[in-house]
């Protein structure tokens, strides 16, 4: 069974916990993946929201600062961000004292609007003296006796004859209590987090990087199995505006608040294209920029130490994504191309960008590099031979060579 690892935030919410669920089959690899987590986790807050971030019984726990509990908004949704995470917590602690856990309860529950609530108890340290089912039954107890006895106004207009129940089914609220080492922690809400892998335990990828709706979508996905992302975008300024780079600029920024500072290549394309267009057939030169595109990137990455390249290609979407044309394409480098989106249809795509937050952005009008020049009637079934015999025309080696060469790199 899956271990989890719980982020709580103490009352004012003192701690983080963290649950996750993949980790905990890593094996005798785990730890390996636990001290990534920790340090995203502590790159996603900052030092100054945290007095220590540890492991402890299969949970990672926080101790916030001062300034950590007075950003709990802020801190909230920074470890929604993290990959590894399954679910987060704010929570307050206590002493391991079963009077102290009921104070605590009560305190967090009294001035909640609810008629029906639960206590959810995991002792995670069986020497403690009350099984999980006691503790919610002396918890629960306690909390309905103090709520009824209490005075109306404390119970936001419910008023004196509000009945207050236990439901353990379906209940307005639910306090978890968390029993782990010397700790108690207590919460009353379950963040979902992002789950998958910590970012960098995968090692490192390049990504293709055009500015539209699909290949940020492609990133995150590569993220979110722990992989630390470069990216690539290729532009044809000045013979186009610059509105495409600054497009994935804030793309970049998006993407970042997900993996920590991203590094973002501009290459420049357009000599490339101007050289495609003068010397190949129009219908091949979409599949030739894209050959190109990941010759360049193929050397990104062996500058980078990267293991792999990253597309938003998705079957049928366009033309250069048919089955022959994407084979021709991948035939031109040696890494792996991996496509996270390779079959999943656009509306799909959509509402994942609109969840990661990077769909607005997408949207905004720009002038694609392979867009200019864009045949027609474009090859939809290339073959290999085909597409080697028109590369002979053309001087690969410098041209990409000088792609590279001036290129441009933005820490974002």
């Amino acid at each position: 069974m899956a271990q989890e690892i719980f982020f709580v935030i103490l009352n004012k919410m003192d701690f983080v916990i963290c649950h996750y669920h993949e980790i905990g089959l890593k094996g005798k690899n785990r730890r390996f993946f636990e001290k990534k987590l920790v340090e995203n986790i502590k790159r996603s807050l900052g030092s100054a929201s945290f007095e220590f971030v540890k492991r402890i019984s299969g949970r990672i726990i926080v101790k916030l600062t001062k300034k950590g509990k007075e950003n709990e908004k802020e801190i909230k949704e920074n470890i929604k961000k993290v990959f590894g995470i399954a679910y987060s917590a704010l929570a307050v602690s206590c002493p391991q004292k079963i009077k102290n856990i009921q104070e605590k309860a009560l305190e967090l529950l009294r001035d909640k609007k609810f008629k029906t609530f639960k206590i959810a108890t995991k002792r995670s340290k069986k020497e403690f003296s009350l099984t999980s089912p006691q503790i919610n039954e002396r918890v629960g107890a306690y909390v309905l006796k103090k709520l009824k006895t209490q005075k109306p106004r404390l119970r936001q207009g419910l008023g004196s004859q509000a009945k207050i129940k236990v439901d353990l089914e379906n209940p307005d609220v639910t306090c978890f209590i968390e029993i782990v080492e010397n700790y108690a922690f207590l919460y009353l809400e379950k963040i979902r987090g992002q789950g998958g892998l910590p970012i960098s335990a995968s090692g490192k990828a390049v990504s293709l990087l055009s500015g539209g709706i699909d290949s940020p979508v492609a990133s995150f996905l590569a993220m979110k199995r722990g992989v630390k992302v470069i990216f690539l975008h290729f532009h044809a300024y000045p013979f186009a505006s610059k509105a495409s780079i600054e497009k994935a600029i804030k793309i970049v920024r998006i993407l970042s608040d997900y993996q920590g500072k991203s590094k973002l290549y501009l290459i420049p394309f357009a000599d490339i294209q101007k050289e495609i267009l003068m010397k190949t057939q129009a219908k091949l030169r979409v599949i030739l920029y894209r050959r190109f595109m990941l010759k360049i990137a193929e050397e990104i990455a062996k500058r980078e130490k990267a293991l792999g390249i990253f597309t938003g290609e998705s079957i049928g979407q366009v033309a250069s994504q048919t089955l022959e044309n994407i084979k021709v394409i991948e035939e031109t480098i040696e890494l792996p191309v991996f496509r996270p989106l390779i079959s999943q249809d656009k509306e799909e795509i959509i509402q994942k960008a609109k969840e990661i937050g990077t769909f607005d952005v997408s949207i905004l009008p720009h002038q694609d590099c392979c867009s200019r020049f864009l045949p027609k009637h474009p090859e939809t079934k290339s073959r290999v031979e085909d597409i080697l015999k028109t590369e002979k025309k053309l001087n690969i080696e410098k041209l990409v060579k000088e792609a590279v060469k001036n290129s441009s790199v933005q820490i974002v």
